[in-house]
């Protein structure tokens, strides 16, 4: 199985996990040598040259998907719209999306870059999951974890093994990813309490709203 990695600090512990889980080497250096920025990770995983990964939200309506995802059920702190000129961020997929819906304009910054900008500017944007949570009461789910057959079941069994013993991320893997971003590892701590990765109930609801919002913008009405 062709694993894709997507490069931001919100899946450091499904990175730790996937660490363990990876059976063969093969897999794991393949995984290693997958990693890219989420827009990228989607038109891989779309023409399918890797199996499995976790894909924007906006773009996963159409596969098989399990329980595991990257949500946040109010701040996110590392997607924001700077307010001003409509800017998209080529790295997104969701996010991009997400804007539109909720009718905002401006630039939109996502991952690692849009952490530290926030962190330095909290005053300067508008995080994107605090207002979908301002209009719709709910959670955003901004991806999901997606795979192709015949790997599906696999990566159901992963995602449950995942939520069992979700893993403890080591001081100097947090130290070290911390430095590497340019955060401290107690800013790196503060930012991944902000994210859960269960899809229950009230996410699957959020999930198809969004599905329903973003086909009422790109489909309105004639009058």
């Amino acid at each position: 199985m062709i694993f894709g990695k997507i490069e931001y600090l919100n899946l450091l512990p499904f990175h730790i996990f996937l660490k363990r889980y990876l059976r063969h080497s093969s897999e794991k250096k393949a995984w290693q040598l997958r990693g890219s920025v989420p827009s990228q990770i989607n038109r891989a995983f779309i023409a399918k040259r890797i199996d499995a990964a976790v894909i924007s939200s906006i773009k996963s309506r159409r596969y098989r998907c399990s329980d595991f995802g990257i949500v946040a059920d109010g701040a996110v702190q590392s997607v924001l719209l700077i307010p001003g000129k409509a800017q998209t961020d080529k790295e997104s997929d969701t996010s991009n999306q997400l804007a539109k819906v909720l009718g905002l304009q401006g630039k939109i910054i996502i991952g690692d870059k849009a952490l530290r900008f926030w962190l330095e500017h909290p005053d300067s944007a508008i995080d994107l999951a605090t207002a979908w949570k301002a209009q719709e009461g709910l959670p955003f789910v901004f991806a999901r974890l997606c795979a192709h057959p015949p790997h599906c079941q696999r990566i159901q069994k992963m995602t449950e093994a995942f939520f069992k013993a979700p893993p403890k991320i080591p001081y100097r893997i947090l130290r070290d990813a911390a430095d590497k971003h340019g955060l401290t590892p107690r800013q790196l701590q503060n930012y991944l309490q902000h994210i859960h990765y269960k899809l229950g109930w009230r996410e699957k609801r959020a999930l198809h709203r969004f599905f329903a919002l973003s086909h009422t913008y790109q489909h309105p009405k004639k009058r």
